[in-house]
């Protein structure tokens, strides 16, 4: 039944060599009983007919060279522009030669496999001993590591009976695209004691714990709530409080990689929004001092140790570039991981997509994350949401958010289709 299946494929793509064969054998079977040289000429005529067929788009691409240049990183949704370079390398003009090419992220958002080859276009004409350049702008559709190419070249020219192709690996090979990064405002992070003096988002109203230290000039950036209004009136200068910092905020990203907990299709599944969340959350505490590490089980473990600033949080990007749902370690497991590691006032963020059957034990990791003394950030994922955009309120997941509750966590609830820039800075 395969076979047949694959001979009938075979006979749908060369129709028209199929037809243009049987016409010749039957010209020359006619041409055989008669006398006239009427026949002959219609027999010769078809199979020259034959020939060129076949061997001109040979001709067409043989001298041909391509390169493709551009980018080899970017963001989601992000529009990036390749430049492609088509060489003539003979004295003719070549025309009608379709430029080919491997983007496996174009259509990755639907959910579609990638390692398809794209048409980027058809070239007219390209004179001879001349090169001629393209631009072809696309958009990054889905975060991933891709492998681009080869880009090559095709033609079937001019009676479709035969497709000649060549391909170059040259040029830009691979392409990495980032989450998407949405701004962050400010974040409820507690104060780990033993962080004291490392990290820069120490005020009270953030980071922890600080005194009074006294007061100085005011400098530009410095927050308006801070000025002392009566040593401000007194001295006619502006005036603001200074604070010695006791504890400094933070945070530990824990990444739920199983299988089992990631729902949706393309950019719309539960990893993706955690994805794009990790990072965002990450460039607001890199940024801002705050020592970050990251962790997470898949069938390639992830994990960042502790730093800050704009190297850290590329490292930190790097990995949530190509993370995958691909594990089989239970979510719990790697909370409980996290809290043998965690230190005292350490924020956890955590991911919570799983199901119903796992929820026991995700409630127990994140009680025993509590008893040690860690301040708890829950992105609580509906699950139904993911699945069908208009269903109704999640069970599982308002079960969860109580237990959340109880535990003093702070917690956000996620649905498929919502605002994350309104959703974290309301």
């Amino acid at each position: 039944m395969e076979m047949i299946r694959q001979l009938r494929s075979w006979l749908q793509r060369r129709i028209r060599l199929v037809l243009l064969v049987v016409l010749v054998l039957v010209a020359y079977i006619g041409a055989i009983n008669r006398a006239h040289s009427l026949p002959w000429f219609i027999a010769a005529m078809l199979t020259a007919t034959l020939v060129v067929g076949l061997a001109w788009p040979h001709w067409l691409v043989g001298r041909l060279s391509v390169i493709r240049r551009g980018p080899d990183r970017a963001e989601e949704g992000e529009s990036i522009t390749f430049h492609v370079d088509v060489q003539n390398h003979g004295y003719l003009p070549r025309f009608m030669v379709e430029l080919i090419d491997h983007l496996p992220f174009v259509g990755a958002t639907a959910g579609m496999s990638p390692g398809g080859a794209s048409t980027l276009g058809m070239i007219g004409y390209v004179p001879g001993r001349s090169t001629r350049q393209f631009a072809m702008p696309l958009v990054c559709e889905k975060r991933g590591l891709y492998t681009l190419g080869p880009v090559g070249l095709a033609s079937s020219f001019p009676l479709g009976l035969a497709e000649a192709r060549q391909q170059r690996n040259e040029g830009v090979h691979s392409l990495t695209v980032y989450p998407a990064v949405f701004p962050i405002v400010n974040m409820s992070l507690c104060g780990a004691p033993s962080q004291i003096h490392r990290g820069g988002y120490l005020l009270p109203e953030g980071a922890g714990a600080a005194e009074f230290s006294g007061l100085r000039e005011y400098r530009l950036g410095d927050n308006p709530r801070h000025i002392h209004w009566p040593t401000t009136a007194r001295m006619n200068e502006l005036m603001v409080k200074q604070f010695e910092p006791l504890a400094s905020a933070c945070l530990y990203i824990a990444l739920d990689l199983a299988s089992e907990s990631n729902v949706g299709q393309g950019r719309q599944a539960t990893l993706e929004y955690a994805a794009r969340i990790a990072a965002s959350i990450a460039r607001f505490t890199c940024y801002n001092n705050i020592r970050t590490r990251m962790l997470g089980a898949g069938s390639r473990n992830v994990e960042v140790d502790a730093g800050s600033g704009a190297l850290q949080y590329q490292r930190i990007l790097d990995e949530l570039a190509v993370v995958d749902s691909d594990g089989s370690l239970p979510y719990a497991s790697v909370l409980e991981d996290i809290a043998t590691r965690s230190i005292d006032g350490e924020t956890v963020l955590v991911f919570l997509s799983q199901q119903a059957s796992e929820s026991i034990a995700t409630v127990n990791a994140l009680t025993l994350l509590c008893a040690k003394r860690a301040h708890i950030f829950a992105i609580v994922f509906e699950r139904s949401s993911f699945i069908d955009v208009a269903s109704p309120a999640d069970a599982p997941a308002d079960a969860v958010t109580a237990v959340l509750q109880e535990l003093d966590a702070t917690c956000l609830r996620v649905r498929c289709g919502d605002d994350l820039v309104h959703l974290f800075n309301a």
